[in-house]
Protein backbone atom coordinates (compact mmCIF):
# COMPACT_ATOMS: atom_id res chain seq x y z
CA UNK A 1 0.00 0.00 0.00
CA UNK A 2 1.38 3.34 -1.06
CA UNK A 3 1.36 6.25 1.72
CA UNK A 4 0.19 9.34 1.08
CA UNK A 5 3.19 12.12 1.64
CA UNK A 6 2.41 14.94 -1.07
CA UNK A 7 -0.21 17.50 -1.36
CA UNK A 8 -1.56 20.09 -3.84
CA UNK A 9 -2.86 23.28 -3.41
CA UNK A 10 -4.32 24.99 -6.44
CA UNK A 11 -4.40 29.05 -5.54
CA UNK A 12 -4.35 30.59 -9.12
CA UNK A 13 -8.43 31.43 -8.92
CA UNK A 14 -9.18 35.25 -9.96
CA UNK A 15 -11.08 35.82 -7.08
CA UNK A 16 -13.11 38.18 -8.64
CA UNK A 17 -16.16 37.66 -6.14
CA UNK A 18 -13.84 40.18 -3.75
CA UNK A 19 -12.60 42.88 -5.74
CA UNK A 20 -11.23 45.46 -5.19
CA UNK A 21 -9.99 43.77 -2.14
CA UNK A 22 -8.11 40.71 -4.72
CA UNK A 23 -7.05 43.71 -7.65
CA UNK A 24 -3.06 43.06 -6.10
CA UNK A 25 -2.97 40.31 -3.36
CA UNK A 26 -4.58 36.70 -3.99
CA UNK A 27 -7.56 35.60 -1.91
CA UNK A 28 -6.22 32.95 -0.38
CA UNK A 29 -3.97 35.71 1.31
CA UNK A 30 -7.01 37.42 3.08
CA UNK A 31 -6.66 37.10 6.43
CA UNK A 32 -8.90 35.37 8.95
CA UNK A 33 -8.28 37.88 11.64
CA UNK A 34 -4.52 37.89 11.59
CA UNK A 35 -3.80 34.77 9.61
CA UNK A 36 -3.58 34.36 6.03
CA UNK A 37 -6.09 31.85 4.34
CA UNK A 38 -3.74 30.03 2.61
CA UNK A 39 -1.06 29.63 5.95
CA UNK A 40 -4.33 27.69 7.40
CA UNK A 41 -4.68 25.60 4.33
CA UNK A 42 -0.47 24.63 4.34
CA UNK A 43 -0.37 24.03 7.76
CA UNK A 44 -3.68 21.52 7.96
CA UNK A 45 -1.57 19.92 5.15
CA UNK A 46 1.68 19.36 7.32
CA UNK A 47 -0.49 18.22 10.40
CA UNK A 48 -1.63 15.57 8.06
CA UNK A 49 1.91 14.69 7.69
CA UNK A 50 2.21 15.86 4.07
CA UNK A 51 5.28 17.76 3.94
CA UNK A 52 5.46 18.12 0.27
CA UNK A 53 3.61 20.71 -1.21
CA UNK A 54 2.78 22.14 -4.57
CA UNK A 55 0.84 25.17 -4.78
CA UNK A 56 -0.42 26.04 -8.00
CA UNK A 57 -0.54 29.84 -8.54
CA UNK A 58 -0.94 32.11 -11.18
CA UNK A 59 -0.82 35.86 -12.31
CA UNK A 60 -0.31 38.14 -9.34
CA UNK A 61 0.36 35.69 -6.34
CA UNK A 62 3.66 36.17 -5.74
CA UNK A 63 3.11 37.04 -2.08
CA UNK A 64 1.98 33.58 -1.57
CA UNK A 65 5.51 32.61 -2.18
CA UNK A 66 6.55 35.46 -0.30
CA UNK A 67 5.25 34.32 2.67
CA UNK A 68 6.24 31.22 3.41
CA UNK A 69 10.04 32.77 2.05
CA UNK A 70 12.31 33.78 5.06
CA UNK A 71 12.58 38.17 6.01
CA UNK A 72 15.62 38.91 7.06
CA UNK A 73 15.31 42.73 7.43
CA UNK A 74 12.36 41.55 9.58
CA UNK A 75 13.78 38.59 11.51
CA UNK A 76 16.55 41.42 11.97
CA UNK A 77 13.58 44.32 13.31
CA UNK A 78 12.07 41.57 15.39
CA UNK A 79 14.89 40.25 16.66
CA UNK A 80 16.92 43.93 18.21
CA UNK A 81 13.29 44.77 19.11
CA UNK A 82 13.37 42.07 21.66
CA UNK A 83 10.01 40.63 20.04
CA UNK A 84 11.01 36.51 20.22
CA UNK A 85 7.89 35.22 20.23
CA UNK A 86 7.02 37.29 16.59
CA UNK A 87 10.05 36.17 15.10
CA UNK A 88 9.20 32.59 16.45
CA UNK A 89 6.06 32.85 14.29
CA UNK A 90 7.57 34.32 11.37
CA UNK A 91 10.45 31.97 11.10
CA UNK A 92 8.12 28.65 11.59
CA UNK A 93 6.36 29.51 8.75
CA UNK A 94 9.12 29.29 6.35
CA UNK A 95 9.66 26.29 7.92
CA UNK A 96 7.07 24.09 8.34
CA UNK A 97 7.27 22.33 4.90
CA UNK A 98 9.05 21.61 1.85
CA UNK A 99 6.81 24.07 -0.79
CA UNK A 100 7.25 23.70 -4.86
CA UNK A 101 5.19 26.40 -6.86
CA UNK A 102 4.04 26.49 -10.50
CA UNK A 103 1.95 28.83 -12.32
CA UNK A 104 -1.11 28.25 -14.15
CA UNK A 105 -0.72 30.44 -17.36
CA UNK A 106 -4.30 30.72 -18.26
CA UNK A 107 -7.06 30.38 -15.70
CA UNK A 108 -9.28 27.36 -17.32
CA UNK A 109 -10.46 25.62 -14.18
CA UNK A 110 -9.64 23.21 -11.06
CA UNK A 111 -8.94 20.46 -13.45
CA UNK A 112 -6.58 21.84 -15.52
CA UNK A 113 -4.88 23.50 -12.45
CA UNK A 114 -4.46 20.45 -11.01
CA UNK A 115 -3.38 18.53 -14.02
CA UNK A 116 -0.30 20.87 -13.86
CA UNK A 117 1.15 18.62 -10.58
CA UNK A 118 0.85 15.22 -12.81
CA UNK A 119 5.29 15.42 -12.88
CA UNK A 120 5.49 16.71 -9.29
CA UNK A 121 3.05 13.70 -7.99
CA UNK A 122 4.39 11.13 -10.58
CA UNK A 123 2.31 7.81 -9.81
CA UNK A 124 2.20 8.56 -6.08
CA UNK A 125 -1.25 9.01 -4.39
CA UNK A 126 -1.50 12.80 -3.20
CA UNK A 127 -3.67 14.81 -1.22
CA UNK A 128 -5.64 17.77 -2.86
CA UNK A 129 -6.56 20.75 -0.30
CA UNK A 130 -8.36 24.09 -1.85
CA UNK A 131 -6.53 27.29 -1.07
CA UNK A 132 -10.31 28.97 -0.35
CA UNK A 133 -11.50 26.67 1.75
CA UNK A 134 -10.95 25.65 5.60
CA UNK A 135 -11.00 23.15 7.55
CA UNK A 136 -12.06 23.31 11.82
CA UNK A 137 -13.53 21.62 14.47
CA UNK A 138 -12.69 17.71 14.15
CA UNK A 139 -11.24 15.15 16.07
CA UNK A 140 -7.84 15.61 13.26
CA UNK A 141 -7.83 17.36 10.47
CA UNK A 142 -9.95 16.77 7.55
CA UNK A 143 -6.75 15.98 5.28
CA UNK A 144 -5.68 13.06 7.71
CA UNK A 145 -9.18 11.78 7.83
CA UNK A 146 -8.92 11.26 4.19
CA UNK A 147 -5.07 10.02 4.49
CA UNK A 148 -6.17 7.76 7.05
CA UNK A 149 -9.05 5.96 4.80
CA UNK A 150 -7.17 6.09 2.05
CA UNK A 151 -4.20 4.02 3.70
CA UNK A 152 -7.27 1.35 4.65
CA UNK A 153 -9.81 1.27 1.68
CA UNK A 154 -6.32 1.15 -1.20
CA UNK A 155 -8.95 3.76 -3.25
CA UNK A 156 -9.01 7.12 -3.72
CA UNK A 157 -11.66 9.23 -1.65
CA UNK A 158 -13.16 12.96 -1.18
CA UNK A 159 -14.72 14.67 1.49
CA UNK A 160 -18.54 15.26 1.55
CA UNK A 161 -20.35 17.35 4.32
CA UNK A 162 -24.31 17.08 4.51
CA UNK A 163 -25.56 20.58 3.53
CA UNK A 164 -29.17 22.42 3.39
CA UNK A 165 -31.65 20.95 0.34
CA UNK A 166 -31.98 23.97 -0.79
CA UNK A 167 -28.25 24.75 -1.06
CA UNK A 168 -27.06 21.80 -3.01
CA UNK A 169 -26.95 24.30 -6.29
CA UNK A 170 -23.70 25.80 -4.89
CA UNK A 171 -22.09 22.48 -4.33
CA UNK A 172 -20.83 19.57 -6.40
CA UNK A 173 -23.05 17.00 -5.24
CA UNK A 174 -22.59 12.78 -5.22
CA UNK A 175 -24.78 10.02 -6.11
CA UNK A 176 -23.21 6.75 -4.18
CA UNK A 177 -24.40 3.82 -2.07
CA UNK A 178 -23.13 3.93 1.64
CA UNK A 179 -20.55 0.62 2.00
CA UNK A 180 -19.53 1.28 6.12
CA UNK A 181 -20.64 4.59 8.47
CA UNK A 182 -19.67 7.31 6.56
CA UNK A 183 -18.13 6.07 3.38
CA UNK A 184 -20.15 6.03 0.57
CA UNK A 185 -18.48 4.18 -2.98
CA UNK A 186 -19.72 6.69 -5.77
CA UNK A 187 -21.60 6.19 -8.88
CA UNK A 188 -21.74 9.77 -10.16
CA UNK A 189 -20.69 13.52 -9.11
CA UNK A 190 -23.14 16.10 -10.67
CA UNK A 191 -21.87 19.95 -10.49
CA UNK A 192 -24.24 22.52 -9.49
CA UNK A 193 -27.65 20.70 -9.66
CA UNK A 194 -30.95 21.88 -9.29
CA UNK A 195 -32.90 21.10 -6.39
CA UNK A 196 -35.06 18.54 -8.21
CA UNK A 197 -31.93 16.90 -10.02
CA UNK A 198 -29.47 16.51 -6.81
CA UNK A 199 -29.20 12.83 -5.83
CA UNK A 200 -28.59 13.40 -2.16
CA UNK A 201 -27.37 16.21 -0.33
CA UNK A 202 -23.82 15.50 0.27
CA UNK A 203 -21.60 18.53 -1.06
CA UNK A 204 -17.93 18.19 -2.15
CA UNK A 205 -16.21 19.66 0.37
CA UNK A 206 -13.04 20.80 -1.21
CA UNK A 207 -10.24 18.03 0.20
CA UNK A 208 -9.48 14.48 -1.80
CA UNK A 209 -6.63 11.88 -2.09
CA UNK A 210 -6.83 11.40 -5.66
CA UNK A 211 -4.05 8.77 -7.41
CA UNK A 212 -2.36 9.28 -10.34
CA UNK A 213 -5.42 7.72 -12.55
CA UNK A 214 -7.27 11.04 -11.87
CA UNK A 215 -4.82 12.79 -14.74
CA UNK A 216 -6.18 10.71 -17.67
CA UNK A 217 -9.92 11.21 -16.70
CA UNK A 218 -8.99 14.85 -16.59
CA UNK A 219 -7.56 14.92 -20.34
CA UNK A 220 -10.67 12.63 -21.28
CA UNK A 221 -13.20 14.54 -19.30
CA UNK A 222 -12.60 16.86 -21.54
CA UNK A 223 -13.78 20.43 -21.74
CA UNK A 224 -17.13 21.90 -19.72
CA UNK A 225 -19.41 24.30 -21.77
CA UNK A 226 -18.22 27.18 -20.00
CA UNK A 227 -15.06 26.39 -21.58
CA UNK A 228 -12.96 25.52 -18.15
CA UNK A 229 -11.31 21.87 -17.39
CA UNK A 230 -13.20 20.77 -14.18
CA UNK A 231 -12.15 18.22 -12.11
CA UNK A 232 -15.84 16.69 -11.07
CA UNK A 233 -16.22 15.71 -14.42
CA UNK A 234 -12.98 14.07 -14.15
CA UNK A 235 -14.40 12.50 -10.52
CA UNK A 236 -17.24 11.51 -12.09
CA UNK A 237 -15.27 9.75 -14.75
CA UNK A 238 -13.21 7.62 -12.70
CA UNK A 239 -16.18 6.67 -10.28
CA UNK A 240 -17.92 5.67 -14.07
CA UNK A 241 -14.51 3.45 -15.21
CA UNK A 242 -12.74 2.20 -11.27
CA UNK A 243 -13.44 2.80 -7.97
CA UNK A 244 -14.23 6.31 -6.01
CA UNK A 245 -15.02 7.01 -2.33
CA UNK A 246 -16.52 9.43 -0.05
CA UNK A 247 -15.97 10.26 3.42
CA UNK A 248 -18.73 11.91 5.79
CA UNK A 249 -15.68 13.76 7.60
CA UNK A 250 -16.18 15.46 11.10
CA UNK A 251 -15.63 19.08 11.22
CA UNK A 252 -16.90 22.23 9.73
CA UNK A 253 -15.80 23.28 6.30
CA UNK A 254 -15.53 27.30 5.77
CA UNK A 255 -15.82 28.26 2.19
CA UNK A 256 -14.48 31.85 1.67
CA UNK A 257 -15.28 32.08 -1.73
CA UNK A 258 -17.84 34.45 -0.87
CA UNK A 259 -18.22 38.00 1.28
CA UNK A 260 -20.74 36.70 3.70
CA UNK A 261 -18.97 33.65 4.05
CA UNK A 262 -15.86 35.04 4.74
CA UNK A 263 -17.01 37.51 7.13
CA UNK A 264 -18.62 34.58 9.20
CA UNK A 265 -15.72 32.68 9.19
CA UNK A 266 -13.57 35.95 10.39
CA UNK A 267 -16.08 36.15 13.47
CA UNK A 268 -16.00 32.38 14.29
CA UNK A 269 -12.55 32.24 14.67
CA UNK A 270 -12.15 35.19 16.31
CA UNK A 271 -14.55 33.51 19.07
CA UNK A 272 -11.98 30.49 19.24
CA UNK A 273 -9.26 33.02 19.91
CA UNK A 274 -8.40 32.89 24.13
CA UNK A 275 -6.65 36.55 23.41
CA UNK A 276 -9.94 37.75 21.37
CA UNK A 277 -12.85 35.53 22.32
CA UNK A 278 -14.25 37.07 25.16
CA UNK A 279 -13.98 40.47 23.76
CA UNK A 280 -15.47 39.63 20.33
CA UNK A 281 -18.20 37.87 22.41
CA UNK A 282 -19.03 40.95 24.28
CA UNK A 283 -19.09 43.18 21.30
CA UNK A 284 -21.55 40.68 19.23
CA UNK A 285 -23.82 40.75 21.91
CA UNK A 286 -23.72 44.89 22.58
CA UNK A 287 -23.98 44.99 18.75
CA UNK A 288 -26.84 42.63 19.08
CA UNK A 289 -28.51 44.79 21.94
CA UNK A 290 -28.34 48.25 20.11
CA UNK A 291 -29.78 45.74 16.98
CA UNK A 292 -33.30 44.88 19.25
CA UNK A 293 -33.09 48.50 20.77
CA UNK A 294 -32.74 50.43 16.84
CA UNK A 295 -30.08 52.34 18.47
CA UNK A 296 -27.37 50.69 16.02
CA UNK A 297 -25.90 53.57 13.53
Amino acid sequence: MQTVNKAVIPAAGLGTRFLPATKSQPKEMLPIVDTPVMQYVVEEAVESGLQDILIITGRGKRSIEDHFDFHPELEETLLRNGKAQLLSQVREIADMANLHYIRQKQALGLGHAIAHARRHVGRSPFAVLLGDTLMAGGPEPCTLQLVKAFERLGKPIIAVERVARDKVGRYGIIEGQEVEPGVFRLRRLIEKPSVEEAPSELAIAGRYVLTAEIFDHIEQAGRQRDGEIGLTPALSRMAEHSELYALLFHGKRYDIGNRLDYILTTIEFALRRQDLGPAVRACIFDLARQLRDGTFR
